[in-house]
């Protein structure tokens, strides 16, 4: 008798909700409720999708002793979800919404937040609209100051991005145009990330080659900004997370968020921690030593421990010097610590809050 064997369960399940304009959504799901430990909502960044965060989210749910939920999130626009007929509808304010639709189907009452640029920013809004939300944060390449510079190659790299024919044509245009921040990236970096940007050509798909997996129409919330001024600085929605404990996630390389905008964060909040990632810009990949840390913040979160654990001697000493930097400039660095009630940007004048529909 010829047996066929058992495939082995898959890593992540589907998970889609209809927004509350009816719109339909996607997130991945690792590991199973109920949640024995907070689970982990991952929140990507403006074109980015569920697939960025595939290596942590695998770390997460399978951890010995430890496995937690991920709910790994498409935005609006972005991987499996549908995409809106109005751009202006791609703003962190809608997006938060989605959020909180997702998680409600997901039975989720508080989590620890992983959010990559975009996806930090939504996450620095639902702390001061639902702060019983979130019971931890790991900021990714963002803080409440968002280089202009980094906002102007985002938006040219998006306007040049071409529809390739193959993947080895994809990773060439994404080494082209992002070698600057990913100088030591090796080809499997490149592959990893060219899988998150573009997928083969499905039923109803025009046109011949890889098919981006966002909404191009989403430049179009870079287009209208004056990016000749600094867009406005953010720090009343960051102190909103002065509640939990949080870990910033830096490349090294990042002309997003800078390392004057780091010192400050670190100045400004009681119970945060930093790791930079040599070699890698704007924003870095979450996999390798970087997971390790984020996997180990969390851990330390959940057990109400302030410290840093997960940082070996080296880069815990890098850390205290980041720290003695911040202390040493922090009055010369960051706007007065008086407390403000988070209010957010009018439209029209950040990347996250484009000008609103008519």
């Amino acid at each position: 008798m010829i047996t066929t064997p058992t495939p082995p369960p898959a890593p992540f399940r589907s998970l889609f909700v209809r927004a509350g304009d009816g719109l339909r959504l996607h997130a991945r799901v690792y590991g199973q409720a109920p949640d024995a430990h907070p689970p982990v909502v991952c929140l990507p960044g403006l074109t980015r999708n569920a697939h960025d965060f595939h290596d942590l989210a695998l770390a997460l749910s399978t951890l010995e002793g430890r496995p937690r939920r991920v709910i790994a999130l498409d935005y609006r626009g972005r991987g499996l979800s549908a995409h809106d007929p109005d751009w202006r509808r791609y703003s962190i304010e809608v997006e938060s919404g989605d959020v909180l639709a997702v998680l409600a189907a997901a039975g989720v009452a508080e989590a620890i937040f992983v959010g990559t640029s975009r996806g930090g920013l939504i996450t620095m809004a639902l702390a001061a609209t639902r702060p019983t939300l979130i019971a931890g944060a790991v900021l990714v390449d963002v803080g409440p100051v968002v280089q202009a510079k980094g906002l102007i190659r985002i938006r040219s790299a998006l306007a040049k991005m071409p529809r390739p024919k193959g993947w080895e044509e994809a990773i060439e245009a994404l080494r082209r145009l992002n070698d600057a921040q990913f100088p030591a990236l090796d080809e499997a970096g490149w592959r990893k990330l060219a899988e998150g940007i573009f997928r083969e050509p499905g039923e109803g798909d025009k046109g011949s080659g890889l098919v981006p997996t966002y909404d191009p129409a989403l430049v179009k919330t870079l287009e209208v900004l004056d990016l000749e001024q600094e867009p406005p600085a953010l720090w009343p929605l960051f102190e909103a997370l002065a509640h939990v404990p949080v870990l910033v996630v830096r490349g090294a390389l990042s002309d997003v968020l800078s390392r004057e905008t780091l010192t400050a964060m670190l100045a400004r909040h009681p119970r945060i921690a930093a790791h930079e990632v040599p070699g890698q810009g704007h924003a870095p990949l979450l996999d390798g030593e970087t997971a390790a840390r984020i996997v180990a913040f969390i851990d330390a979160a959940e057990a109400g421990d302030d410290r840093d654990p997960s940082a070996p001697p080296a880069a815990a000493e890098a850390a205290g010097e980041i720290r003695g930097e911040a202390r040493r400039e922090a009055p010369a660095q960051t706007p007065p610590q008086t407390p403000q009630e988070p209010r957010l940007p009018k439209a029209g004048s950040h990347p996250g809050f484009p000008p609103r529909p008519a």
